[in-house]
This record gives C-alpha cells, sequence and structure tokens, in this order.
C-alpha cells in the first residue's frame, strides 16, 4: 500500500530500505538529494518472508518509476530477532559447556533460556591468564550423531575462552568435521569476562542463526529476481550498518536492530536532539531516550525478554506491547481489566482477511453457546516454517502439531484436554504455531479506527470476550463497543508506563521509584486528594509505528508532554536503515601473568612480550588491524580508526605497577555502493 507520491531526483543514488517486522514489512526509496521518494508497506508473511518484501520493495519501485539499476545500496532492519526472544522462540540449539559445571546454568538466566534444549559439559578452559587446563572433547564427540538430528544449531562456550579461544575453536572444528550444523562460540561475539551470559549471548546467536538465513535469502532472491545488483546491507542494534554475510553468522547483533533503525529515523525525520522515542509495532513496543542528538547505548548490553545479553547496542527498553498483542481479563479482578501481551496473537481481523468462512463459523458458533469460555475465540494455525524447524519434538507435541493445520482451528474443538494447553504453548514457543485471538488491532477495527482487515471477525470476538465474567459475577462490559474501548485504553496506559519506566531507569530511580509504584500510579490515574500528585517527562515524545496516532492520541495527558508524530513515522525504520554507517570494534588486552611478563590477548593472539611499551605497541597494532578487517568484512572500503585505551595501574612501595589495559580500535566508515 504505497503512501507517497512520487518524488523522483533529478540526479544521484537510490538507496533502498526495509524493514521486516512482525506484522509489516515496510519499504522506502531514498536519497540525499530527495529525501523520502517513495514509500509502501506489505503484510509480513512468515511462512515465506519474500511475498512481505516483495509486496512492499516491488511498490516503491512501481511508484517511483525508477530504473532498478539506479538502486546503489540497499539496508534492511527487522525485529525479527527482538520479537523471538520476546515471545521466546527460535530453533532447538545444542549448548557445549567446556570447564562448566552444572551450577553455573543456573546463573543469569542462562538455565530458563535453554528450557530443554541439550546441554554438554566437557572439560577444559583457561584461566584469566590464558594458560589451558586438560581438554577432552568425548562427551560432545559421542553425541554429535543425534545433535546432527534434533537440533538446529550449537553453542560453545568455554570458561575464560576471551583470554585464550582455542577450546572452543577445537570444538567448533569438531562439530564442522562430523555434522552440518552451523557452529557459534562465545569468543567470536563478545570479548567481555562473565561465563554464564556469554553462554547465554552464544546459545541466543545460535538460535537465531535460521531465522536470520531465512529473511537474508528471502531479501537477496528478491533482489536477484528484480535484476538490482547492490551491496544488502543489515542494520545493528547500536545502529550501525554490517553485510548481510557478517550478519548470518552473528545474528544475535541484530537484536534491536529495528529499534535503532528507528532512532536513527526519528531523529532525521523531526530534527529533535532530546525526547523519548517510543516505537509501536505489531508485537513490541520499542522505548528510548535521546540526548543531544545521540543514541545511547547499553553499556551492560542489551536486555530483550527479560535476558541480559552481552551485545553492545542502543540503551532501549523492549516491551511485549503491541497492536498484535494477545488480550486477556485479569482472573477474578472486581471489576474488568485488561492484560496485554507479552505474545503476539494473529488478530480474528487478519486471520478471516484469507479464512473467513471458517472463523466467522466458529465465533458464531461459540456465541450461541450458554456458557463463555477460556478458549472462545481463540484458534490454531501452523506458521509455515520448514518441517526440519520441528525436529526434537516429543511424542505428544508430535501428535498435536500433525492435527494443526495452515488453516484455523477452533481451540474449544482441538483440544480435549487441559494438559494440551502446555503442549500447544510449547509448539508456540518453538515458532512452529500461531494462535488467533483478540488483540488490540481487533478492538480498533470494532471502533471504526481502522479498517484494513475484516472487523466483522472482530466484532464476533469482542463480543466473545464481552460476555466474560468478572469477580462480581458481571459482564466484562456491555457491548462490544465498550470492550474495545477498554483495550485501547489500556495500550495508552501502559504505553505511559513503559516511558516513565525507560526514563527511571534513565535517571538510576527505577529500584527506588517503580512505575508500579502506588505514589507513580496514583500521579497517572490523576486521581484526587489531599496530596495533589502529578508526573512528567522533561521532554517530548516522537511517536513511531503505522498505529502511533491511534494510541498515542491520548497520551499527553497521561505524560505531561506533547507528543510529535511525524508524517512518515509509519517508516522510520526503513528510513533508519539507509543512513547509518558500518562502524566495528575491536579490543586488545594487556595483563601481567607474573613479574616482567606483558601478555597481549587480541582474538586468537596470545603473545608474551619483556617491555609494556612493546606490549602497548603490539597491542594497537593487532587492535587496529582486528577492526579494520572486521570493518572491510562488515561492508566498508574507506573506515577512519580511532584508538582509545584504558590502562589500570597501581602504586605498591613507590613502584608503578600495571594491572591490566584495554586498547579499543573503532572503524567506522559509509558502506560500499553499486559503481
Amino acid at each position: 500500500m504505497t503512501v507517497l507520491p512520487p518524488n523522483r531526483p533529478s540526479s544521484g543514488a537510490l538507496y533502498l530500505g526495509i524493514d521486516t517486522g512482525g506484522t509489516y514489512t515496510d519499504a522506502v526509496l531514498w536519497s540525499e538529494e530527495a529525501g523520502i521518494v517513495a514509500k509502501a508497506k506489505s503484510l509480513t508473511t512468515r511462512h515465506d518472508l519474500a511475498e512481505g518484501i516483495s509486496g512492499a520493495a516491488d511498490a516503491v519501485l512501481a511508484e517511483s518509476g525508477i530504473e532498478h539499476g539506479a538502486i546503489k545500496l540497499v539496508s534492511m532492519s527487522t525485529t525479527l530477532a527482538t520479537n523471538a526472544l520476546v515471545e521466546g522462540q527460535g530453533g532447538r540449539v545444542a549448548l557445549v559447556m567446556i570447564g562448566f559445571g552444572a551450577e553455573d546454568l543456573a546463573r543469569n538466566g542462562l538455565s530458563g533460556a535453554l528450557g530443554t534444549d541439550p546441554v554438554i559439559f566437557c572439560p577444559g578452559g583457561h584461566d584469566v591468564h590464558g594458560n589451558a587446563a586438560e581438554l577432552s572433547l568425548e562427551a560432545l564427540e559421542a553425541t554429535l550423531p543425534e545433535l546432527e538430528r534434533s537440533v538446529t544449531g550449537v553453542a560453545v562456550a568455554a570458561y575464560f575462552a576471551v583470554r585464550n579461544p582455542e577450546h572452543e575453536i577445537a570444538a567448533r572444528d569438531l562439530i564442522r568435521a562430523r555434522t552440518r550444523l552451523p557452529v557459534t562460540c562465545s569468543h567470536e561475539l563478545t570479548s567481555k569476562l562473565g561465563g554464564p551470559r556469554r553462554a547465554l549471548t552464544t546459545l541466543l546467536n545460535a538460535r537465531l542463526i535460521s531465522m536470520i538465513d531465512r529473511l537474508i535469502a528471502a531479501t537477496e532472491g528478491f533482489l536477484a529476481r528484480r535484476e538490482i545488483q547492490a551491496p544488502l546491507m543489515v542494520v545493528r542494534g547500536d545502529g550501525a550498518l554490517i553485510t548481510a554475510d557478517f550478519a548470518r553468522t552473528r545474528p544475535i547483533e541484530t537484536i534491536l536492530s529495528g529499534p535503532a533503525a528507528s532512532l536513527v529515523g526519528a531523529r532525521h525525520l523531526t530534527g529533535l536532539d532530546d525526547a523519548v522515542v517510543s516505537d509501536i509495532g505489531g508485537t513490541t513496543t520499542d522505548v528510548a531516550v535521546l540526548d543531544q542528538g545521540r543514541l545511547r547505548l547499553d553499556p551492560e548490553g542489551a536486555t530483550v525478554g527479560g535476558m541480559r545479553t552481552m551485545v553492545e547496542a542502543v540503551a532501549m527498553r523492549t516491551f511485549g506491547l503491541g497492536g498484535d498483542s494477545e488480550v486477556t481479563l485479569r482472573d477474578h479482578a472486581l471489576a474488568t481489566r485488561i492484560e496485554l501481551g507479552p505474545r503476539r496473537l494473529v488478530p480474528l481481523s487478519l486471520a478471516a482477511v484469507r479464512h473467513g468462512e471458517v472463523v466467522d463459523k466458529a465465533l458464531s458458533r461459540q456465541l450461541l453457546q450458554p456458557a463463555a469460555s477460556r478458549l472462545d475465540g481463540r484458534f490454531a494455525m501452523r506458521t509455515g516454517v520448514p518441517e526440519s524447524a520441528a525436529s526434537g519434538l516429543s511424542n505428544t507435541e508430535t501428535r498435536l502439531y500433525a492435527q494443526i493445520a495452515n488453516v484455523p482451528a477452533a481451540l474449544d474443538r482441538l483440544l480435549v484436554s487441559t494438559s494440551q494447553v502446555a503442549t500447544l504453548n510449547r509448539l508456540v514457543a518453538r515458532g512452529l504455531v500461531h494462535i488467533v485471538g483478540f488483540t488490540p488491532s481487533d478492538a480498533a477495527h470494532v471502533l471504526g479506527r481502522q479498517a484494513n482487515w475484516n472487523a466483522a471477525a472482530a466484532r464476533l470476538g469482542a463480543e466473545l470476550m464481552a460476555r466474560r465474567r468478572n469477580g462480581m459475577g458481571q459482564p466484562a462490559a456491555d457491548t462490544a463497543e465498550g470492550l474495545s474501548e477498554l483495550v485501547l485504553a489500556a495500550v495508552t496506559r501502559r504505553s505511559a508506563e513503559m516511558m516513565f519506566e525507560t526514563v527511571f531507569a534513565a535517571d538510576g530511580l527505577e529500584e527506588e521509584a517503580p512505575v508500579t509504584h502506588a505514589l507513580v500510579q496514583r500521579a497517572l490515574d490523576g486521581n484526587r486528594g489531599m496530596a495533589r500528585l502529578s508526573i512528567a517527562l522533561d521532554r517530548p515524545v516522537i511517536g513511531l509505528g503505522a498505529s502511533a496516532h491511534l494510541h498515542y492520541a491520548g497520551l499527553p495527558s497521561l505524560v505531561g508532554s506533547a507528543c510529535e508524530i511525524a508524517p512518515d513515522a509509519d517508516v522510520a525504520n526503513a528510513l533508519g536503515a539507509v543512513v547509518g554507517q558500518v562502524r566495528m570494534s575491536a579490543e586488545a588486552r594487556i595483563s601481567q601473568p607474573e613479574p616482567g611478563v606483558y601478555r597481549v590477548n587480541a582474538g586468537e593472539l596470545l603473545e608474551d612480550f619483556e617491555t609494556e611499551e612493546e606490549a602497548m605497541a603490539a597491542a594497537e597494532r593487532a587492535a587496529r588491524a582486528m577492526a579494520l578487517e572486521l570493518a572491510g568484512r562488515a561492508g566498508t572500503d574507506h573506515a577512519r580508526i580511532e584508538v582509545s585505551r584504558d590502562i589500570r595501574d597501581a602504586v605498591i612501595e613507590g613502584e608503578r605497577s600495571l594491572v591490566e589495559a584495554f586498547i579499543v580500535a573503532t572503524a567506522a566508515g559509509r558502506p560500499r555502493v553499486a559503481s
């Protein structure tokens, strides 16, 4: 659906930006001379991502009327990795822990992230100076035949691998020699200490590889069919660009890709240097703060879905709230209380676009039942991923999965016992099955504020939910419209809470004054009392996303600040994808394992020197070389390099002694374009 008339530049290169979100795929054509030339949206088709990409990109190409050869660069951002982590989805992977014990799984949320995926413990690892313990990979070797049949990838994390990666490399080489599974090693992703969190980051990376590979392959296929011979870039979580091939091996770096691109796009669209940026999509809302025109990076690593990773990314909070969020009623509440997300559902109105007769018939049947059921208005359907993604299912999961097809099946007929609800949820978590149900997008259709899907199905879903009883035994709402108003008001209210939660964290107040605190809630409610309470942001809000105008209309009264929604706010992510640059960093560390020995550790390099000066020079050379090599792989030929030093020393009895030093080289430049 193209919404801009052509604005053809008279000359100069054109850049195609694509953003693949959970619900929509956006595309823009942009030039430095004319700005946005054309923009378009198409539904993201998870079973075949090429459909959504083709729909949006073909629309902007047709609208602009340009020759395909005029496109010199294609860049894409995506929320697919972020959404997958928020929803607990991804491929089944094996985690190889070298030098760790079972007790380490309890740290940093690693056990929860691992779930039922297999873990293999092997003796080995290194100490803080890179000295090796004895390595044995017998346990890994014995299980490789089974792993090749049951997982989609392998994550390898070794004790102090950032000081010496040789044991991770040995395990990686063994897995590649005996299987065709993709392997991720922790030292390839981060140079930071903290083994369990490093293992968590590696596990998540391995889990996302197949998903990002499908996205990139779909985009490359589209470009090849349209004979667009331009480099393909992907936005990283810190707003920088990397080549598609680089992103394939390190997909974890694309978490917060879409949000980072939206921040770049927001500043470009509004010119505001100080703002709270809130981007509401179909699955998630991403909130961040612009300070003096700069993106703030999270020094501790990106947190997504409650998991703290070691991925350097924009300091942003990602919440499971969007137009397609699951709507539920709080059990036993005296008054009707709406709960939203974090899980994404396929809206009833959207499912009915393709399966109208099936959806309408089931909803109408349920309305005729004498009593309301929790399963009313819910359906299950396959996502359409390849059959290989269903590897490793249990017998009960396999049986239920076999009963689910590409056509929505009503849950009150599909599920015959309450235990099957948990089984279904596991299939959803694996990304194999979609749940169809009532969402804020359906509420907007009921109220006539959105009209692109099937409003009749949305109304039937609202009527089913409205007749559910609260703790007082009363219907949740008198009418479908009343229920829908409650849902949309809940989205706006929760959006305001998320913005305050984000700025509280930025101000260092999160623990002392959580947004759930009674005083904060009372201030948001505007309840009058002897103590008058109010709360406000110190800067405007930039609202992004196709539904921002709908959900943020009532925001100013809640946050005490203006809300600016730019004319092209619906494609800010796709715009941000084409205005960034490549930026890669590399770190070298110098330590003293014993007096008179200065050890340089940089990537796979481990070398000793007799003097600090020699070690410093070698460390800087290594860091520069690694940064330049990474920047070349990431997609730029003209990188500028900056070097910073963090030297930590101590004075003992008047004598200075080096404790450790970190040399960081950062290479940055614009991406390659087609000649």
